[in-house]
């Protein structure tokens, strides 16, 4: 597995536990430690984990709002757990990322196979279509 590829899925995994138990304060950095040392031994940019997480987190808001928007017949309260986590890691890889880093459909494509890998193919599907509606957006406005 590459080592990006792995990175986000731990992330996701974190992301996932950290908003199951109620995302208590200071929880997501002791989740994060403990993931990393079980899934990801060896990884090289531990750096690149940490920044994806909290990046997450510090737009969570912004990032909420974009998915309700560009999905408003599921609130965000409605959408699996899972599939929430991958799209706010999608998202905030495709509007905060540096786009020569992550290309937009680098971080589109990540968080299909993110979804497909741990939620299913119609996860994947819904997946692409949020991505897509907002990576549509964004080349309107540029």
């Amino acid at each position: 597995m590459a080592s990006r590829h792995l990175s986000r899925s731990i992330v996701m995994q974190s992301l996932y536990e950290w908003d199951f138990y109620g995302r208590k304060e200071g929880a997501l950095d002791e989740v994060l430690e403990r993931n990393i040392t079980d899934f990801g031994p060896g990884l090289e940019n531990l750096e690149f984990v940490r920044q994806l997480a909290h990046g997450v987190v510090k737009h969570m808001i912004e990032i909420d709002n974009i998915i309700e928007k560009a999905a408003p017949e599921w609130p965000i309260a409605q959408i699996p757990i899972i599939d929430r986590n991958v799209l706010r890691i999608g998202l905030f890889e495709l509007l905060y990322s540096n786009k020569e880093e992550v290309p937009p459909k680098v971080a589109i494509n990540e968080a299909i196979e993110l979804a497909k890998n741990f939620s299913g193919q119609i996860s994947g599907k819904f997946i692409n279509g949020v991505l897509g509606t907002v990576f549509k957006q964004l080349e309107q406005k540029e």
